[in-house]
Protein backbone atom coordinates (compact mmCIF):
# COMPACT_ATOMS: atom_id res chain seq x y z
CA UNK A 1 0.00 0.00 0.00
CA UNK A 2 1.45 3.26 -0.99
CA UNK A 3 2.07 6.59 1.42
CA UNK A 4 -0.46 8.27 -0.35
CA UNK A 5 -3.04 5.79 -0.73
CA UNK A 6 -2.64 5.59 3.40
CA UNK A 7 -2.82 8.92 3.72
CA UNK A 8 -6.16 9.33 1.38
CA UNK A 9 -7.51 6.56 3.38
CA UNK A 10 -7.05 8.21 6.64
CA UNK A 11 -8.40 11.18 5.52
CA UNK A 12 -11.25 9.61 4.06
CA UNK A 13 -11.67 7.36 7.72
CA UNK A 14 -11.37 10.86 9.81
CA UNK A 15 -14.39 12.55 7.00
CA UNK A 16 -16.56 9.73 7.71
CA UNK A 17 -16.17 9.80 11.39
CA UNK A 18 -16.72 12.93 11.50
CA UNK A 19 -19.77 12.97 9.33
CA UNK A 20 -21.29 10.07 12.10
CA UNK A 21 -20.53 12.51 14.68
CA UNK A 22 -22.53 15.20 13.42
CA UNK A 23 -25.62 12.38 12.19
CA UNK A 24 -25.91 11.45 16.03
CA UNK A 25 -25.71 14.95 17.32
CA UNK A 26 -28.70 15.11 14.52
CA UNK A 27 -30.57 12.53 15.58
CA UNK A 28 -30.05 12.71 19.57
CA UNK A 29 -31.50 16.28 19.47
CA UNK A 30 -34.90 14.95 18.27
CA UNK A 31 -36.12 14.33 21.92
CA UNK A 32 -32.89 14.85 23.47
CA UNK A 33 -31.79 13.58 27.06
CA UNK A 34 -30.89 10.29 28.50
CA UNK A 35 -33.03 7.15 29.37
CA UNK A 36 -34.78 4.16 27.05
CA UNK A 37 -37.30 6.94 25.68
CA UNK A 38 -34.83 9.12 24.28
CA UNK A 39 -35.55 12.14 26.84
CA UNK A 40 -39.71 11.33 26.73
CA UNK A 41 -39.60 9.51 30.23
CA UNK A 42 -42.89 8.38 32.27
CA UNK A 43 -42.74 8.25 35.77
CA UNK A 44 -41.36 4.91 36.98
CA UNK A 45 -44.52 3.33 38.27
CA UNK A 46 -46.31 4.56 34.72
CA UNK A 47 -43.18 3.65 32.98
CA UNK A 48 -44.00 -0.27 33.68
CA UNK A 49 -47.55 -0.07 33.02
CA UNK A 50 -49.55 -1.69 30.48
CA UNK A 51 -52.13 -0.79 28.11
CA UNK A 52 -54.97 -2.94 30.42
CA UNK A 53 -53.51 -0.21 33.57
CA UNK A 54 -55.04 2.90 31.80
CA UNK A 55 -58.45 3.69 30.40
CA UNK A 56 -60.42 2.27 29.09
CA UNK A 57 -59.42 -1.27 30.65
CA UNK A 58 -58.90 0.37 34.18
CA UNK A 59 -61.64 3.03 35.55
CA UNK A 60 -59.40 4.04 37.82
CA UNK A 61 -56.00 4.90 35.58
CA UNK A 62 -56.95 8.22 34.63
CA UNK A 63 -53.87 10.27 35.83
CA UNK A 64 -51.40 7.54 34.50
CA UNK A 65 -53.44 7.70 31.49
CA UNK A 66 -53.22 11.50 31.03
CA UNK A 67 -49.35 10.98 31.79
CA UNK A 68 -48.52 8.62 29.02
CA UNK A 69 -50.80 10.94 26.56
CA UNK A 70 -49.26 14.06 27.51
CA UNK A 71 -45.78 12.03 26.82
CA UNK A 72 -47.16 11.27 23.45
CA UNK A 73 -48.21 15.01 23.09
CA UNK A 74 -44.63 15.87 23.69
CA UNK A 75 -43.21 14.27 21.00
CA UNK A 76 -45.71 14.96 18.91
CA UNK A 77 -45.30 18.94 19.65
CA UNK A 78 -41.45 18.33 19.24
CA UNK A 79 -41.83 16.70 15.71
CA UNK A 80 -43.70 19.83 14.53
CA UNK A 81 -41.03 22.11 16.07
CA UNK A 82 -38.37 20.09 14.31
CA UNK A 83 -40.64 20.15 11.13
CA UNK A 84 -40.30 23.96 10.97
CA UNK A 85 -36.30 24.42 11.87
CA UNK A 86 -34.53 25.12 9.02
CA UNK A 87 -31.89 23.67 10.14
CA UNK A 88 -33.15 20.22 11.22
CA UNK A 89 -33.15 17.83 8.07
CA UNK A 90 -36.14 16.48 6.16
CA UNK A 91 -35.27 12.94 6.58
CA UNK A 92 -32.64 10.78 7.39
CA UNK A 93 -32.27 8.43 4.67
CA UNK A 94 -31.27 4.52 5.16
CA UNK A 95 -32.10 1.94 2.42
CA UNK A 96 -34.32 -0.78 3.27
CA UNK A 97 -32.33 -3.73 4.60
CA UNK A 98 -30.14 -0.63 6.92
CA UNK A 99 -33.86 0.61 8.33
CA UNK A 100 -35.31 -3.26 9.14
CA UNK A 101 -31.94 -3.10 11.26
CA UNK A 102 -32.43 -0.01 13.11
CA UNK A 103 -36.11 -0.58 14.17
CA UNK A 104 -37.67 -2.77 16.26
CA UNK A 105 -41.11 -3.85 14.28
CA UNK A 106 -41.70 -7.07 16.32
CA UNK A 107 -45.05 -7.46 17.19
CA UNK A 108 -44.80 -9.59 20.64
CA UNK A 109 -46.98 -11.91 22.19
CA UNK A 110 -47.08 -10.71 25.00
CA UNK A 111 -47.60 -6.43 24.85
CA UNK A 112 -45.22 -4.29 25.67
CA UNK A 113 -44.83 -1.31 28.39
CA UNK A 114 -46.20 1.72 27.87
CA UNK A 115 -42.37 3.36 27.84
CA UNK A 116 -41.97 1.28 25.15
CA UNK A 117 -44.39 2.89 23.29
CA UNK A 118 -43.56 5.78 24.05
CA UNK A 119 -40.28 5.36 22.46
CA UNK A 120 -42.02 3.76 19.77
CA UNK A 121 -43.23 6.87 18.92
CA UNK A 122 -40.10 8.94 19.00
CA UNK A 123 -38.35 6.80 16.91
CA UNK A 124 -41.07 6.60 13.91
CA UNK A 125 -40.97 10.04 13.84
CA UNK A 126 -37.15 10.57 14.32
CA UNK A 127 -37.22 8.38 11.17
CA UNK A 128 -40.37 10.19 9.43
CA UNK A 129 -39.61 12.57 6.34
CA UNK A 130 -40.41 15.91 7.86
CA UNK A 131 -43.45 16.76 4.71
CA UNK A 132 -44.11 20.11 6.23
CA UNK A 133 -40.44 21.09 6.43
CA UNK A 134 -40.20 25.02 4.15
CA UNK A 135 -37.50 22.99 1.66
CA UNK A 136 -39.91 19.49 1.04
CA UNK A 137 -40.92 20.78 -2.10
CA UNK A 138 -41.45 17.26 -3.57
CA UNK A 139 -45.14 16.05 -3.82
CA UNK A 140 -48.59 17.96 -4.07
CA UNK A 141 -49.47 17.68 -0.77
CA UNK A 142 -46.48 19.57 1.35
CA UNK A 143 -46.81 21.74 4.45
CA UNK A 144 -48.08 21.18 7.74
CA UNK A 145 -50.76 23.37 8.62
CA UNK A 146 -50.93 23.16 12.34
CA UNK A 147 -54.82 24.62 12.81
CA UNK A 148 -56.04 21.54 10.45
CA UNK A 149 -53.47 19.51 12.46
CA UNK A 150 -55.37 19.96 15.41
CA UNK A 151 -58.76 19.46 13.67
CA UNK A 152 -57.12 16.09 13.13
CA UNK A 153 -55.99 15.49 16.54
CA UNK A 154 -59.95 16.08 17.39
CA UNK A 155 -61.08 13.56 14.85
CA UNK A 156 -59.40 10.68 15.89
CA UNK A 157 -60.29 11.39 19.47
CA UNK A 158 -63.81 11.41 18.32
CA UNK A 159 -63.71 8.22 16.10
CA UNK A 160 -66.85 8.27 14.89
CA UNK A 161 -68.28 7.13 11.33
CA UNK A 162 -69.58 9.51 8.82
CA UNK A 163 -72.55 7.67 7.64
CA UNK A 164 -75.42 8.58 10.08
CA UNK A 165 -75.95 11.87 11.68
CA UNK A 166 -77.29 9.65 14.38
CA UNK A 167 -73.22 8.95 15.42
CA UNK A 168 -71.90 11.95 13.88
CA UNK A 169 -74.56 15.24 14.43
CA UNK A 170 -71.78 18.27 14.49
CA UNK A 171 -69.70 16.51 11.73
CA UNK A 172 -72.17 16.17 9.45
CA UNK A 173 -73.72 19.22 9.54
CA UNK A 174 -70.17 21.04 9.10
CA UNK A 175 -69.81 18.78 5.99
CA UNK A 176 -73.17 20.17 4.66
CA UNK A 177 -72.06 23.82 5.11
CA UNK A 178 -68.88 23.30 3.87
CA UNK A 179 -70.01 21.56 0.75
CA UNK A 180 -72.67 24.17 0.15
CA UNK A 181 -69.84 26.86 0.69
CA UNK A 182 -67.34 25.27 -2.03
CA UNK A 183 -70.50 24.57 -4.75
CA UNK A 184 -71.09 28.33 -3.99
CA UNK A 185 -67.25 29.38 -5.00
CA UNK A 186 -67.59 26.98 -8.01
CA UNK A 187 -70.73 28.70 -9.16
CA UNK A 188 -73.69 26.83 -8.60
CA UNK A 189 -76.57 27.31 -6.77
CA UNK A 190 -77.60 23.84 -5.60
CA UNK A 191 -76.33 20.53 -6.10
CA UNK A 192 -74.70 17.91 -3.84
CA UNK A 193 -71.64 16.91 -2.88
CA UNK A 194 -69.16 14.43 -0.61
CA UNK A 195 -65.80 13.69 1.02
CA UNK A 196 -64.23 10.81 -0.57
CA UNK A 197 -61.30 9.17 0.29
CA UNK A 198 -58.71 10.94 -2.41
CA UNK A 199 -59.30 12.49 -5.85
CA UNK A 200 -59.28 8.58 -7.62
CA UNK A 201 -62.63 8.10 -5.97
CA UNK A 202 -63.61 11.38 -6.79
CA UNK A 203 -63.42 11.15 -10.01
CA UNK A 204 -64.87 7.29 -9.83
CA UNK A 205 -67.80 8.89 -8.01
CA UNK A 206 -68.56 11.58 -11.53
CA UNK A 207 -67.64 8.54 -13.66
CA UNK A 208 -70.89 6.53 -11.78
CA UNK A 209 -72.98 9.66 -11.70
CA UNK A 210 -72.55 10.80 -14.94
CA UNK A 211 -73.42 6.78 -16.53
CA UNK A 212 -76.91 6.39 -13.99
CA UNK A 213 -77.80 10.28 -15.25
CA UNK A 214 -77.85 8.86 -18.94
CA UNK A 215 -78.87 5.53 -18.21
CA UNK A 216 -81.14 5.69 -14.86
CA UNK A 217 -81.48 1.71 -15.75
CA UNK A 218 -78.23 0.72 -15.35
CA UNK A 219 -78.32 0.03 -11.47
CA UNK A 220 -80.62 -2.38 -11.99
CA UNK A 221 -79.91 -4.16 -15.24
CA UNK A 222 -76.35 -3.61 -15.87
CA UNK A 223 -75.16 -3.21 -19.77
CA UNK A 224 -78.69 -4.34 -20.88
CA UNK A 225 -79.60 -0.91 -20.39
CA UNK A 226 -77.23 0.08 -22.93
CA UNK A 227 -77.79 -0.19 -26.67
CA UNK A 228 -73.63 0.39 -27.24
CA UNK A 229 -70.50 0.79 -26.70
CA UNK A 230 -69.87 3.82 -23.69
CA UNK A 231 -66.70 5.95 -24.58
CA UNK A 232 -65.23 8.64 -22.16
CA UNK A 233 -62.71 11.39 -23.12
CA UNK A 234 -59.98 12.62 -21.58
CA UNK A 235 -56.53 14.32 -22.09
CA UNK A 236 -53.54 12.61 -22.85
CA UNK A 237 -52.20 14.29 -19.48
CA UNK A 238 -54.84 13.52 -17.22
CA UNK A 239 -54.42 11.55 -13.98
CA UNK A 240 -54.30 8.18 -14.15
CA UNK A 241 -57.29 7.49 -11.88
CA UNK A 242 -59.62 8.97 -14.94
CA UNK A 243 -58.67 5.39 -17.12
CA UNK A 244 -58.65 3.20 -14.64
CA UNK A 245 -62.14 4.60 -13.93
CA UNK A 246 -62.90 3.04 -17.42
CA UNK A 247 -61.35 -0.50 -15.80
CA UNK A 248 -62.93 -0.89 -13.07
CA UNK A 249 -66.70 -0.07 -14.30
CA UNK A 250 -66.31 -2.52 -17.49
CA UNK A 251 -66.03 0.33 -20.32
CA UNK A 252 -62.14 -1.42 -20.85
CA UNK A 253 -58.98 1.32 -20.62
CA UNK A 254 -59.86 1.04 -25.07
CA UNK A 255 -62.88 3.05 -24.42
CA UNK A 256 -61.16 5.60 -22.69
CA UNK A 257 -60.49 7.67 -25.58
CA UNK A 258 -56.65 9.73 -25.05
CA UNK A 259 -57.23 13.14 -26.52
CA UNK A 260 -54.27 14.70 -27.66
CA UNK A 261 -53.07 18.28 -25.70
CA UNK A 262 -50.85 21.11 -27.02
CA UNK A 263 -47.30 21.70 -25.51
CA UNK A 264 -48.17 23.42 -22.69
CA UNK A 265 -50.02 19.97 -21.68
CA UNK A 266 -53.46 21.39 -22.28
CA UNK A 267 -56.13 18.62 -24.05
CA UNK A 268 -56.80 20.05 -27.99
CA UNK A 269 -60.57 20.61 -28.40
CA UNK A 270 -60.31 20.55 -32.06
CA UNK A 271 -59.19 17.08 -31.49
CA UNK A 272 -61.83 16.27 -28.96
CA UNK A 273 -64.61 17.39 -31.16
CA UNK A 274 -62.61 15.04 -34.14
CA UNK A 275 -62.32 11.84 -31.30
CA UNK A 276 -66.02 11.79 -30.78
CA UNK A 277 -67.15 12.14 -33.66
CA UNK A 278 -65.46 9.45 -35.13
CA UNK A 279 -66.55 6.81 -32.17
CA UNK A 280 -70.00 8.45 -33.01
CA UNK A 281 -69.77 6.98 -36.82
CA UNK A 282 -68.64 4.05 -35.15
CA UNK A 283 -72.03 3.52 -33.31
CA UNK A 284 -70.09 3.84 -30.16
CA UNK A 285 -72.08 6.35 -27.39
CA UNK A 286 -69.45 9.28 -26.14
CA UNK A 287 -71.00 10.23 -22.45
CA UNK A 288 -68.32 11.13 -20.31
CA UNK A 289 -65.36 13.96 -20.59
CA UNK A 290 -63.11 14.62 -17.94
CA UNK A 291 -61.31 18.29 -18.02
CA UNK A 292 -58.09 18.75 -16.01
CA UNK A 293 -57.70 21.78 -13.76
CA UNK A 294 -54.11 21.28 -12.84
CA UNK A 295 -52.57 18.21 -14.55
CA UNK A 296 -50.24 16.44 -11.91
CA UNK A 297 -46.55 16.82 -13.50
CA UNK A 298 -47.02 20.36 -15.48
CA UNK A 299 -50.20 21.96 -13.77
CA UNK A 300 -51.80 22.61 -17.00
CA UNK A 301 -55.34 23.53 -17.28
CA UNK A 302 -57.55 22.17 -19.82
CA UNK A 303 -59.64 25.02 -21.69
CA UNK A 304 -62.73 24.65 -20.29
CA UNK A 305 -65.42 26.50 -21.24
CA UNK A 306 -64.35 25.31 -24.99
CA UNK A 307 -64.72 21.50 -23.99
CA UNK A 308 -68.19 22.75 -22.32
CA UNK A 309 -69.88 23.62 -25.77
CA UNK A 310 -68.67 20.96 -27.32
CA UNK A 311 -69.71 18.48 -24.35
CA UNK A 312 -73.28 20.53 -25.00
CA UNK A 313 -72.81 19.76 -28.67
CA UNK A 314 -72.74 16.08 -27.86
CA UNK A 315 -74.71 15.50 -25.00
CA UNK A 316 -72.15 14.56 -22.81
CA UNK A 317 -71.15 14.98 -19.21
CA UNK A 318 -68.39 17.30 -18.21
CA UNK A 319 -66.78 16.52 -14.98
CA UNK A 320 -63.53 18.87 -14.21
CA UNK A 321 -60.86 16.75 -11.90
CA UNK A 322 -59.86 19.99 -9.81
CA UNK A 323 -58.11 18.06 -7.13
CA UNK A 324 -55.07 20.13 -7.73
CA UNK A 325 -56.06 23.07 -8.94
CA UNK A 326 -59.24 23.72 -7.02
CA UNK A 327 -57.31 25.94 -4.48
CA UNK A 328 -56.95 28.51 -7.05
CA UNK A 329 -60.79 29.03 -6.80
CA UNK A 330 -60.38 31.12 -4.25
CA UNK A 331 -58.57 33.54 -6.08
CA UNK A 332 -59.70 36.35 -7.96
CA UNK A 333 -56.23 37.48 -9.47
CA UNK A 334 -55.59 33.84 -10.76
CA UNK A 335 -59.23 31.87 -11.20
CA UNK A 336 -59.14 33.18 -15.07
CA UNK A 337 -59.22 32.22 -17.57
CA UNK A 338 -57.70 28.65 -16.00
CA UNK A 339 -61.57 27.61 -14.33
CA UNK A 340 -63.88 30.07 -16.83
CA UNK A 341 -66.80 28.33 -17.37
CA UNK A 342 -66.63 26.22 -14.26
CA UNK A 343 -69.53 26.66 -13.60
CA UNK A 344 -71.09 24.64 -17.07
CA UNK A 345 -69.58 21.57 -15.49
CA UNK A 346 -72.15 18.64 -14.18
CA UNK A 347 -69.08 17.55 -11.78
CA UNK A 348 -66.12 18.92 -9.80
CA UNK A 349 -63.35 17.11 -7.84
CA UNK A 350 -61.81 18.91 -5.64
CA UNK A 351 -58.47 17.83 -2.77
CA UNK A 352 -58.55 20.52 0.49
CA UNK A 353 -55.02 18.25 0.76
CA UNK A 354 -53.33 19.82 -2.19
CA UNK A 355 -53.34 23.11 -3.02
CA UNK A 356 -55.60 24.01 0.21
CA UNK A 357 -53.05 22.49 2.57
CA UNK A 358 -55.46 20.62 4.37
CA UNK A 359 -54.09 17.46 6.32
CA UNK A 360 -54.44 14.63 4.23
CA UNK A 361 -56.62 13.55 3.61
CA UNK A 362 -59.35 15.54 2.10
CA UNK A 363 -60.93 15.08 -0.90
CA UNK A 364 -64.42 16.45 -2.56
CA UNK A 365 -66.93 15.94 -5.01
CA UNK A 366 -69.14 17.85 -6.09
CA UNK A 367 -72.36 17.88 -8.39
CA UNK A 368 -74.58 20.61 -10.00
CA UNK A 369 -77.90 18.24 -9.55
CA UNK A 370 -78.94 17.62 -6.63
CA UNK A 371 -80.21 14.12 -5.69
CA UNK A 372 -78.03 12.20 -8.30
CA UNK A 373 -75.96 10.93 -5.21
CA UNK A 374 -78.64 8.96 -3.85
CA UNK A 375 -80.11 7.85 -6.43
CA UNK A 376 -77.04 6.23 -7.75
CA UNK A 377 -75.53 4.70 -4.87
CA UNK A 378 -78.36 4.29 -2.87
CA UNK A 379 -78.96 0.35 -1.82
CA UNK A 380 -81.36 0.97 1.17
CA UNK A 381 -79.92 -1.15 4.06
CA UNK A 382 -82.54 -0.95 5.97
CA UNK A 383 -79.99 -2.44 8.73
CA UNK A 384 -78.45 0.64 8.42
CA UNK A 385 -79.95 3.71 6.83
CA UNK A 386 -83.72 3.33 8.64
CA UNK A 387 -86.02 5.78 7.24
CA UNK A 388 -88.51 5.95 10.53
CA UNK A 389 -85.70 7.69 13.03
CA UNK A 390 -86.73 10.28 15.01
CA UNK A 391 -84.91 12.73 13.20
CA UNK A 392 -85.13 14.12 9.20
CA UNK A 393 -82.82 11.06 8.13
CA UNK A 394 -81.85 13.35 4.91
CA UNK A 395 -78.94 14.21 6.48
CA UNK A 396 -77.76 10.51 7.10
CA UNK A 397 -75.12 10.21 3.68
CA UNK A 398 -74.05 6.82 4.50
CA UNK A 399 -76.40 5.41 1.36
CA UNK A 400 -75.14 8.59 -0.87
CA UNK A 401 -71.69 6.48 -1.32
CA UNK A 402 -70.22 3.23 -2.37
CA UNK A 403 -67.88 2.85 0.16
CA UNK A 404 -70.81 2.75 3.78
CA UNK A 405 -68.36 3.57 6.55
CA UNK A 406 -66.59 7.30 5.69
CA UNK A 407 -63.71 8.59 7.62
CA UNK A 408 -64.22 11.85 8.84
CA UNK A 409 -62.30 14.05 6.90
CA UNK A 410 -64.39 17.37 7.54
CA UNK A 411 -63.42 18.79 10.71
CA UNK A 412 -60.07 19.59 10.13
CA UNK A 413 -60.50 21.55 7.17
CA UNK A 414 -64.06 23.09 8.93
CA UNK A 415 -61.56 24.32 11.86
CA UNK A 416 -58.74 25.68 9.30
CA UNK A 417 -61.61 27.47 7.35
CA UNK A 418 -62.70 29.12 10.78
CA UNK A 419 -59.24 30.12 10.80
CA UNK A 420 -57.97 31.62 7.88
CA UNK A 421 -61.31 32.87 6.56
CA UNK A 422 -61.94 32.85 2.96
CA UNK A 423 -60.33 35.63 2.46
CA UNK A 424 -57.38 33.81 4.47
CA UNK A 425 -57.10 30.80 1.66
CA UNK A 426 -57.20 33.89 -0.97
CA UNK A 427 -54.47 35.08 0.35
CA UNK A 428 -52.56 31.89 0.72
CA UNK A 429 -53.92 31.21 -3.03
CA UNK A 430 -52.12 34.12 -4.21
CA UNK A 431 -48.80 33.58 -2.02
CA UNK A 432 -48.14 30.02 -3.69
CA UNK A 433 -48.62 31.80 -7.10
CA UNK A 434 -45.91 34.66 -6.21
CA UNK A 435 -43.56 32.44 -4.95
CA UNK A 436 -43.94 30.00 -7.94
CA UNK A 437 -43.27 33.47 -10.05
CA UNK A 438 -40.29 34.87 -8.17
CA UNK A 439 -38.85 30.96 -8.43
CA UNK A 440 -39.48 31.29 -12.07
CA UNK A 441 -37.67 34.53 -11.95
CA UNK A 442 -34.64 33.09 -10.00
CA UNK A 443 -34.50 30.47 -12.53
CA UNK A 444 -34.14 32.83 -15.61
CA UNK A 445 -31.61 34.64 -13.87
CA UNK A 446 -29.04 32.04 -13.98
CA UNK A 447 -29.91 30.45 -17.54
CA UNK A 448 -25.98 28.28 -17.10
CA UNK A 449 -27.68 26.55 -13.98
CA UNK A 450 -31.10 25.89 -14.95
CA UNK A 451 -33.41 25.43 -18.16
CA UNK A 452 -37.10 26.58 -17.04
CA UNK A 453 -39.24 24.07 -19.43
CA UNK A 454 -42.51 26.20 -19.28
CA UNK A 455 -43.49 29.18 -18.48
CA UNK A 456 -46.14 27.41 -15.07
CA UNK A 457 -49.56 28.02 -14.95
CA UNK A 458 -49.72 26.66 -11.61
CA UNK A 459 -47.42 25.91 -8.55
CA UNK A 460 -45.30 23.28 -10.18
CA UNK A 461 -41.87 24.62 -11.70
CA UNK A 462 -40.88 22.08 -14.37
CA UNK A 463 -36.84 22.86 -15.22
CA UNK A 464 -33.52 20.95 -15.56
CA UNK A 465 -30.53 21.49 -13.45
CA UNK A 466 -27.65 21.61 -15.46
CA UNK A 467 -24.07 21.07 -14.21
CA UNK A 468 -20.41 22.55 -15.11
CA UNK A 469 -19.67 20.16 -17.74
CA UNK A 470 -22.81 20.72 -19.64
CA UNK A 471 -23.03 24.85 -19.56
CA UNK A 472 -21.19 25.43 -22.95
CA UNK A 473 -23.12 23.04 -24.61
CA UNK A 474 -26.00 23.78 -27.06
CA UNK A 475 -29.58 22.74 -25.79
CA UNK A 476 -30.77 20.15 -27.71
CA UNK A 477 -32.08 17.05 -27.73
CA UNK A 478 -28.64 15.01 -26.94
CA UNK A 479 -28.03 17.48 -23.89
CA UNK A 480 -31.83 17.05 -22.96
CA UNK A 481 -30.66 12.97 -22.26
CA UNK A 482 -27.93 14.00 -20.46
CA UNK A 483 -29.78 16.38 -18.10
CA UNK A 484 -32.49 13.33 -17.80
CA UNK A 485 -29.63 11.42 -16.63
CA UNK A 486 -28.42 13.91 -13.85
CA UNK A 487 -31.84 13.77 -11.84
CA UNK A 488 -31.97 10.60 -10.69
CA UNK A 489 -28.67 11.13 -9.45
CA UNK A 490 -29.05 14.76 -7.75
CA UNK A 491 -32.23 13.22 -6.00
CA UNK A 492 -30.21 10.64 -4.43
CA UNK A 493 -27.64 12.83 -3.43
CA UNK A 494 -30.45 15.43 -1.77
CA UNK A 495 -32.16 12.51 0.21
CA UNK A 496 -28.48 11.43 1.15
CA UNK A 497 -27.60 14.55 2.38
CA UNK A 498 -31.36 15.22 4.02
CA UNK A 499 -31.68 19.02 2.99
CA UNK A 500 -33.79 19.18 0.01
CA UNK A 501 -36.40 16.88 -1.76
CA UNK A 502 -37.47 18.62 -5.30
CA UNK A 503 -39.64 15.26 -7.42
CA UNK A 504 -38.01 14.48 -10.82
CA UNK A 505 -40.16 12.55 -13.44
CA UNK A 506 -40.12 12.30 -17.30
CA UNK A 507 -43.20 12.85 -19.78
CA UNK A 508 -44.24 11.83 -23.71
CA UNK A 509 -42.28 14.39 -24.40
CA UNK A 510 -38.82 14.79 -22.41
CA UNK A 511 -37.00 12.70 -20.12
CA UNK A 512 -36.03 13.29 -16.52
CA UNK A 513 -36.79 16.45 -15.16
CA UNK A 514 -37.40 18.19 -12.36
CA UNK A 515 -40.76 18.97 -11.19
CA UNK A 516 -40.77 21.43 -7.90
CA UNK A 517 -44.19 22.13 -5.93
CA UNK A 518 -44.36 25.20 -4.06
CA UNK A 519 -47.81 24.69 -1.56
CA UNK A 520 -46.56 24.61 1.76
CA UNK A 521 -47.58 28.23 3.43
CA UNK A 522 -44.10 28.01 5.16
CA UNK A 523 -42.14 28.37 2.46
CA UNK A 524 -40.32 32.07 1.90
CA UNK A 525 -38.57 33.71 -1.14
CA UNK A 526 -34.93 32.61 0.88
CA UNK A 527 -36.19 28.53 0.95
CA UNK A 528 -36.48 28.98 -3.13
CA UNK A 529 -32.82 30.58 -2.99
CA UNK A 530 -31.69 28.14 -0.48
CA UNK A 531 -33.13 24.99 -2.70
CA UNK A 532 -31.30 26.59 -6.20
CA UNK A 533 -28.58 27.04 -4.42
CA UNK A 534 -28.20 23.41 -2.74
CA UNK A 535 -29.48 22.06 -6.05
CA UNK A 536 -25.99 23.34 -7.26
CA UNK A 537 -24.37 22.62 -4.63
CA UNK A 538 -25.32 18.52 -4.91
CA UNK A 539 -24.63 18.34 -8.32
CA UNK A 540 -22.83 21.10 -9.88
CA UNK A 541 -19.79 18.23 -10.27
CA UNK A 542 -21.83 15.53 -12.05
Amino acid sequence: MSAKFSWDFFVQYCKNFADNLQLADRMSSFGSGSGPSGGYQLSPRTAQLKYDEILPMSEESFPPTKEFLMKIMEVLIEFVKNTNDRNEKILEFHHPEEMKRLLDLELPERGFPLQQLVQDCATTLKYQVKTGHPHFFNQLSCGLDLVSMAGEWLTATANTNMFTYEIAPVFILMEHVVMEKMRSIIGWETGDSILAPGGSISNLYAFLAARHKKFPHYKEKGLNSIAGELVMFTSDQCHYSVKSCAAVCGLGTDNCVMVPSDERGRMITSELERLILERKSRGHIPFFVNATAGTTVIGAFDPIDAIADICERHDCWLHIDGAWGGGLLFSKKYRFPRFKGVERADSVTWNPHKLMGTLLQCSTIHFKEDGLLISCNQMSAEYLFMTDKLYDVQYDTGDKVIQCGRHNDIFKLWLQWRAKGTQGFERHMDRLMELTEYMVSRIKAQPDKFYLILEPELVNVCFWYVPRRLRSQRHDSRREEELGKICPILKGRMMQSGTLMVGYQPDDRRPNFFRNIISSAAVTEKDIDFMLNELDRLGQDL
